[in-house]
């Protein structure tokens, strides 16, 4: 059983999650909603189905995916891209594509998840703290 298994995150802390969000080109009303809110992360397996769902006060988003399978996906603040996410070890790799390419690295451990979220050269980091 993977360690992210039966598993939710609360995020803990955030860093450079303003200029990642500015980069992409983020209004200011919805980079504050961003920046204020505490999501919980739960990644749960269905047979080849992964679904990644994320649940704040301000937004509730899922996505469901197959490893290595591009599919179509709306980002939390509106754009619309295309995404492949592939799995190596207890990392979560997405490639999304799109006006402004991004990379977006999952890392699961028991009691923690980080994820690094890379567009260009800006690099925003975000601790989850297993609840």
């Amino acid at each position: 059983m993977a360690c992210w298994e039966g598993k939710k995150y609360k995020l803990d802390k955030s860093d450079n999650f303003d200029e990642y969000m500015k980069e992409l080109g983020v209004g200011l009303v919805l980079r504050k909603m961003g920046n204020s809110v505490n999501p919980t992360v739960e990644l749960v397996k269905d047979g080849d189905n992964y679904t990644f769902t994320t649940t704040s006060t301000f937004k509730t988003s899922a996505i469901t995916f197959k490893l290595g399978e591009e599919f179509d996906e709306e980002t939390l603040d509106g754009r619309k891209v295309k995404s492949v996410i592939t799995m190596d070890g207890n990392k979560l790799i997405q490639e999304q594509t799109g006006d402004k390419p991004t990379t977006i690295v999952r890392e699961f451990t028991a009691d923690e998840l980080i994820v690094t979220l890379t567009i260009g050269d800006i690099k925003s980091v975000r601790v989850y703290k297993a609840v």
